[in-house]
């Protein structure tokens, strides 16, 4: 028996966050801010460990502590449910995402474009699966496995669970709205 995909239809989602905004006020342009800040401090957290791994200087050590509280006191604004390991999930979906960008920012300087779209689409499926999880837009309870079909690089068009809130983070995540 084949089981249901967790997204069913765009539009009920986009109705699903339309109701959450006008209940909880959300400000999903300032939750993505804090999202990418919260990358960038996990980058911050991993750049003061190899520098003092490098170095041999404690100091840098002692950084990473300061900068890793900050991130988990950040990081508690956006995660709201904490079951399982939903929240090493959700900060490695970010790690990962925010990684894959600099991956692929780096191949497109050296003109591998295909490469760096390749990662670019890789870093927004994990960036749109940590909205998805966190806005309790799918039951992670029900998923056992991620669609393939959803990572595949010849589709012109993504499909599955992946491709699905890609969509729905384009529509209802906006930084530019003021």
């Amino acid at each position: 028996m084949k089981k249901q995909n967790p997204i069913k239809n765009l539009d009920e989602f986009i109705q699903k966050i339309d109701a959450m905004k006008k209940r909880e006020k959300m400000d999903l342009s300032s939750n993505q801010d804090l999202s990418i800040a919260i990358m960038n401090l996990v980058s911050i957290e991993e750049h003061f460990f190899f520098t003092g791994a490098k170095t041999g200087k404690k100091k840098y050590f002692d950084l990473l502590e300061e900068i890793r509280e900050m991130r988990k006191t950040l990081l508690k604004k956006l995660i709201k449910e904490t079951e399982g390991e939903l929240w090493c999930i959700s900060k490695h979906l970010l790690a990962a995402s925010m990684r894959l960008m600099e991956v692929g920012a780096k191949a497109l300087s050296i003109g591998k474009k295909k490469q760096a779209y390749d990662f670019f689409d890789k870093a927004y499926n994990l960036y749109s699966l940590f909205w998805g999880i966190n806005m309790n837009l799918i039951e992670t309870k029900n998923i056992t496995k991620i669609d393939n079909q959803a990572l595949n690089q010849h589709d012109q068009k993504k499909k599955g669970l992946l491709g699905k809130l890609g969509e729905l983070v384009k529509k209802i995540v906006n930084c530019c709205i003021e």
